[in-house]
Parts: C-alpha cells; sequence; structure tokens
C-alpha cells in the first residue's frame, strides 16, 4: 500500500508540468508563427515558384500556358552579357574578400588596444554606412563621384592632381573599381564588428602567460591572436562572400550596370529582364537565370562552409 501511495504521489505533479510546457510551447509558436509566415509569403514561395516559372516563358501576367522546357536555361548559358554579369559579381565578390576582411582584422586590432581613447566614437563612425540604406549610399556616391562638380573632381583639381574633371562611374576603366570602393565601405563596420567580437572572446590568460614569457607584440600576433581567429576568419569570409555575391541595390543605384555592361552583376542582369521598362517582361527567362546563379551560389556556399568547418577542426586539434 506504500508502494501505491507514493507512485501516486510522484506521479501528480506530471501532468501540470506537461501542460504549463505545452502552453509555453504553444506561446513560443504563437509569437513566431507572423515572422514565418511572412517569410513564407515572401521568401519561400518566390523561391519555389521561380523554378516553376524557370519552364515556362512568361511575361509576369496571365497564366502559365507557353511552356519551353530548358530553352530559357539555354538560352541564359549561351548568352554572354550573362557571363558577363556572373564575371563581374566573381570578380566583386573576390576584391571585398581579399581587401575588406584584412583591412577590418587591422582596424579591429587597432581598436582593441588600451592604450586607445575615443574607441566607441570610432566603431560607431565605422559602422554608420552599414545602417544607411543602400540605394541612398548610391544615389549621394553619383554626385560625389560625378562628372560636373563633383566632390572627388573638385577636391583632385584643386589640389592640382588632375587638370580636368573625370566621369568616375561612366568610364570603363574606372567605374567597375569605383563600386567596389564603395561597397567595401559601406559593409566595413560589420566586419569589423564580427573581428572585434572574435578578438575580445580570446582567453586573455594566454596572452599574460606569453608577456610573461617574454613574446613580443608581433609574436602574440602571429602565434596566438591569429590561429585563434582561424575559425571566426573563416565564418566571416564565408559571410562575406555570400553576401557580395548578391549586391544590386547599389550597382542599381550608382551605375545601373553601366558603362557597358562593365558593373553589371547578375542580379542586376535578372532585374532588367523580369522588371524590363523597355520591351516585354520575361519572367521566365529571368527566373532561369536565377535558378542558375542560385545553384552556383549554393555550391559556393557549401564549400566555404566545408572550409569553415575544417578551420574549426584543425583549430580544435592544436588547442
Amino acid at each position: 500500500m506504500n508502494t501505491y501511495s507514493n507512485s501516486k504521489i510522484a506521479s501528480e505533479p506530471v501532468r501540470p508540468r506537461l501542460h504549463y510546457r505545452t502552453r509555453k510551447e504553444l506561446w513560443c509558436l504563437l509569437f513566431i508563427a507572423p515572422q514565418v509566415i511572412l517569410f513564407t509569403l515572401f521568401t519561400v514561395y518566390p523561391i519555389g515558384m521561380s523554378y516553376i516559372y524557370a519552364f515556362f516563358n512568361w511575361n509576369g501576367y496571365g497564366p502559365l500556358k507557353d511552356y519551353v522546357g530548358l530553352d530559357n536555361f539555354i538560352e541564359t548559358l549561351l548568352d554572354p552579357i550573362f557571363w558577363n554579369a556572373f564575371r563581374n559579381s566573381l570578380l566583386f565578390m573576390a576584391w571585398i574578400v581579399v581587401l575588406q576582411v584584412p583591412l577590418a582584422l587591422l582596424l579591429a586590432l587597432l581598436l582593441n588596444v588600451q592604450w586607445l581613447k575615443g574607441k566607441v566614437v570610432y566603431r560607431t563612425i565605422y559602422f554608420l554606412p552599414v545602417v544607411t540604406t543602400t540605394a541612398v549610399v548610391g544615389l549621394v556616391m553619383r554626385f560625389i563621384f560625378g562628372a560636373y562638380k563633383g566632390l572627388v573632381n573638385e577636391v583632385l583639381i584643386r589640389l592640382g592632381l588632375l587638370s580636368a574633371p573625370i566621369d568616375w562611374l561612366g568610364s570603363i576603366d574606372t567605374a567597375f573599381m569605383i563600386v567596389v570602393l564603395v561597397g567595401i565601405w559601406k559593409s566595413f563596420g560589420m566586419k569589423l564588428i564580427y573581428w572585434l567580437a572574435g578578438i575580445q572572446s580570446l582567453p586573455k590568460e594566454l596572452f599574460e602567460a606569453a608577456r610573461i614569457d617574454g613574446a613580443s607584440a608581433i609574436q602574440l600576433l602571429r602565434y596566438i591572436t591569429v590561429p585563434l581567429l582561424l575559425p571566426v576568419g573563416s565564418v566571416i569570409v564565408l559571410m562575406s562572400a555570400v553576401n557580395a555575391l548578391h549586391v544590386f541595390d547599389l550597382v542599381k543605384s550608382m551605375t545601373d550596370g553601366g558603362p557597358a555592361f562593365k558593373t553589371d552583376m547578375v542580379d542586376v542582369y535578372i532585374y532588367r529582364y523580369a522588371f524590363s521598362g523597355k520591351g516585354e517582361a520575361r519572367v521566365g527567362f529571368a527566373s532561369a537565370a536565377g535558378v542558375l546563379y542560385g545553384i552556383v551560389v549554393m555550391v559556393i556556399s557549401l564549400l566555404l562552409g566545408l572550409l569553415v568547418k575544417l578551420t574549426g577542426g584543425r583549430n580544435k586539434a592544436s588547442l
């Protein structure tokens, strides 16, 4: 009898606990439901439908009737303008990763030193472009680099470095690198914050022990800081590369892909066909280009993700 009473007493709190957990989970689902619904409507559904549109010759209106099979994909692969935009997108990504990531690391190391005053002010200044609307930045840069009374030309002419104004965004020799430099400046603050977070998470005991052993600042950087930052750095490279492969609003507002498609990116190429202001829109063709480019981005992301995993594993093994 004692066994029965003890088991009854032990089982009584189970139901209220389960009821409480169920109610808690329902409240969590209720709060995330709006985000899930909006994400499904404006992200999952358009991506899924683009795979269907890619097999039709469709202008965005009316039912899907004109089935063309793989014709849109073949036309995309045979279009030299698509491959030009594809090459520009890869070059833009490469420049962003090669220039922005190490520069952000160097500045993060500088902003992390103890003797530097006004760190919060510097971090805020570098982070301000990140929260500024990209389209607005592009429009402002058009005036700054403009050939007629542009700020850059005015400064260089007054300093005697130029005798005549240059159309920075209208020249095939300078337009692409100007877009790259603006892109680096625009997202520089985000990479800086990532590096600062990684640096400040490093164990201080290792640095103190190394200083006691007589290690110099260069040795601390080479043998402790850089090896421990490799996992964080690989993640930053991954995010920088994936984000750089999808540059649209900056290019659209600055150059619209010109001059002579010199700054044309795949996202701008897709937009031009899907929402063409000249002639009939070709949503099916644009969807095929988007699907092909999406596959390429996915492959690059997987390869970089594998690099992140390998880097993290080697770092753990070394520790």
